[in-house]
């Protein structure tokens, strides 16, 4: 007989973030096993998945977060927590969603406060060392990325009135993408799909090559050096960053000096912006107010892309974190990660101790082997 644990899900509160952290199909995964799992009402709609459906799943409705984190030994969420949901938290609770600590000090400070288990889908690693948590949530974000770039290059939203695609006699749009990892590669794809002149940068030569024989000529790539970043941006139409170092701080690439060099009107799109972002004049929008501008740069940086289609989204992510989840549930936390390194790898905070190399260095933190911690 495994270990028998309490799930719980409750409904995401960032704004406009209308994912849900498990679907009906993932409720029954968890109690057929014999779990018993809490679903706040109404946590799914958004996702286009109803009450009726987690009930028929097995699910037992709660009306209200508190109880649902009352109740669970797990949560199992999509984003980080809201600061109104900070006190919900128990301690020794697991928490199993998406961190970007390194963007958010507070709520780590948070977590080792309440001795909880934070376990972050975006640092789980499978055994060839890839991100699989965050990669369905990076394939959306660079599809999407490209959509919305072309959107706010409208001059009705300050952009340049550019039509990336261009018309026979004119001219196609540029777009140039930094970071050649999963989001870029899918935006990459997704603006060869319109036609419009791509430069990718990266500062991977394996991965650079990689990327030319999937393209060939459809998409120009670049060694990322200041010198070919300075040259990629003064021609732009729309910039793509995609950088990512997983659990860390992403690097400023595109610095506030090299907006100068941009042409007016044209876009930046921060897909990074979980971490911090890789422009220096990026900060964190949301889906209500996406986009500022700052000399004469149009900047889209909403935290939460993916939540945009929350049912491609939901089902795309939970597909990869369901596995997890029930290796967690299964075994315990302490087995579950004695067996598998790359959920390991998921722990950034456990009982009061930072777990994760690349979030101890970015939040200036003391790092414990999570044997240790546990």
């Amino acid at each position: 007989m495994g270990v028998i644990m309490k799930i719980g899900t409750t409904k995401e509160l960032k704004n406009h973030e209308y994912r849900v952290g498990l679907t009906p199909d993932n409720v029954l995964a968890y109690t057929s096993k014999g779990h018993t799992v809490y679903v706040e009402k109404g946590a799914g709609v958004g996702a286009g998945f109803s009450d009726d459906e987690y009930v028929k799943a097995g699910a037992v409705m709660m009306d209200t977060p508190a109880e649902v984190f009352g109740a669970s030994d797990m949560i199992v969420k999509v984003k980080e927590l809201e600061e109104c949901e900070y006190g919900y938290l128990k301690e020794g609770q697991i928490l199993y969603t998406y961190l970007h600590l390194a963007a958010n000090p507070k709520f780590a400070d948070m977590l080792i406060q309440k001795c909880a288990i934070a376990v972050a889908y975006e640092t789980i690693t499978d055994n060839m060392g890839n991100l699989p948590c965050l990669r369905p949530m990076s394939q959306i974000a660079g599809r999407l990325s490209v959509q919305e770039g072309a959107k706010y290059l409208e001059k009705g939203f300050g952009g340049r009135g550019i039509l990336l695609g261009g018309v026979p006699g004119v001219e196609r749009g540029k777009i140039v993408i930094i970071g050649g990892g999963v989001a870029g590669t899918y935006a990459a794809k997704a603006a060869v799909g319109i036609d419009a002149q791509v430069t990718l940068l990266d500062v991977n030569a394996n991965r650079l090559a990689y990327l030319e024989d999937i393209f060939g000529a459809s998409v120009t790539t670049l060694y990322s050096t200041e010198a070919n970043v300075r040259k990629a941006l003064k021609q732009a139409d729309l910039v793509i960053g995609s950088v990512l170092i997983p659990g860390g701080s992403a690097p400023k690439i595109v610095r506030r000096e090299h907006l100068s060099l941009m042409k007016k009107g044209a876009v930046i799109v921060d897909i990074a912006i979980d971490q911090g972002g890789c422009c220096e004049s990026s900060h964190v929008t949301t889906h209500d107010e996406p986009i500022y501008v700052e000399e004469g740069i149009v900047h889209y940086c909403v935290g939460n892309m993916p939540g945009a289609v929350p049912y491609t989204s939901t089902v795309a992510l939970t597909n990869s974190t369901l596995r997890y989840g029930l290796m967690i549930a299964d075994m315990g936390i302490e087995k579950a990660t004695a067996k598998d390194a790359g959920l390991a790898n998921g722990v950034n905070i456990c009982r009061g101790k930072c777990t994760n190399k690349n979030v101890a260095q970015s939040l200036g933190l003391e790092y414990t082997e999570l044997s240790a911690a546990l």
